[in-house]
């Protein structure tokens, strides 16, 4: 019996990258997974990929009642007991490059939307018993990240609201944890030159990017009840780059 049976996730972003990755696994371990994104091709082609235990739904995080739909629809496949809060956008920028609404842009997806799924799993997690929130942070929210002001705002702020989560729903039985990925080899470093993430790799001691199957590892430890005594926890895996 794999650690996940009988037991459903939801992935924000799930339709390509580490949440895909996190998906095929979870699967693999018998549970259930609702992969919401606006990629709605790729979402579907996952979903039909995975089999009966997967569904797609498009979801915009930013939006309350999309996320009252997707707790419904994770709630279908079975007894809701995760949530991985990866769905981000990453447009780097520096601080005089960012005008308000690129600014802007970046909290409503990547802080906003993890509150509202934060607060949106609640009531579903209660019904299940127990559960565990994995909030994708980044390295940049655990040091200064040069030319990413708005980005690194929000991967901070995540860090500062996965502790506060932590203490408010350890005693109905939530556990709530962040990773800090650093580089990591998925469609979101293509936004920067070959050259800009050579530099930005030799940079990093183990001197490689990390994969989306090393991520998807540590989500899944901290959904399980392998973890079962961590909460508010922020665990980098960057190859030593926040070192």
């Amino acid at each position: 019996m794999g650690r996940f049976q009988g037991s459903t996730v939801l992935i924000s972003g799930g339709a390509r990258g580490q949440g895909a990755v996190e998906a095929r696994l979870i699967v693999a371990e018998g549970g259930c997974v609702l992969l919401t994104d606006i990629l709605d091709a790729e979402g579907e082609a996952l979903a039909a990929e995975l089999g009966p235990a997967a569904r797609f739904l498009h979801h915009d995080v930013t939006e309350e009642a999309g996320w009252a739909r997707a707790v419904s629809a994770a709630e279908a496949l079975g007894p809701l007991r995760g949530l991985v809060n990866n769905a981000g956008i990453y447009i780097p920028k520096t601080l005089m490059e960012t005008d308000a609404a690129l600014f802007e842009r970046h909290t409503r997806i990547n802080q906003l939307g993890c509150f509202l799924g934060m607060q949106a799993v609640v009531p579903a997690m209660e019904r299940a018993g127990h559960g565990s929130i994995v909030n994708i942070s980044s390295t940049a929210g655990l040091r200064g990240s040069p030319g990413a002001i708005a980005y690194s705002a929000t991967k901070w702020a995540l860090r500062g609201m996965t502790k506060a989560a932590a203490i408010d729903l350890a005693p109905r039985g939530i556990r709530v944890n962040s990773v800090h990925p650093g580089p990591i080899d998925t469609e979101m470093l293509k936004i920067r030159t070959p050259e800009e993430n050579a530099v930005r790799t030799r940079l990093v001691p183990m001197q490689r990017n990390g994969t989306a199957e090393e991520v998807a590892k540590l989500v899944l430890f901290l959904l399980s009840e392998d973890s079962s005594y961590m909460t508010g926890a922020e665990l980098a895996i960057d190859g030593g780059a926040s070192l």
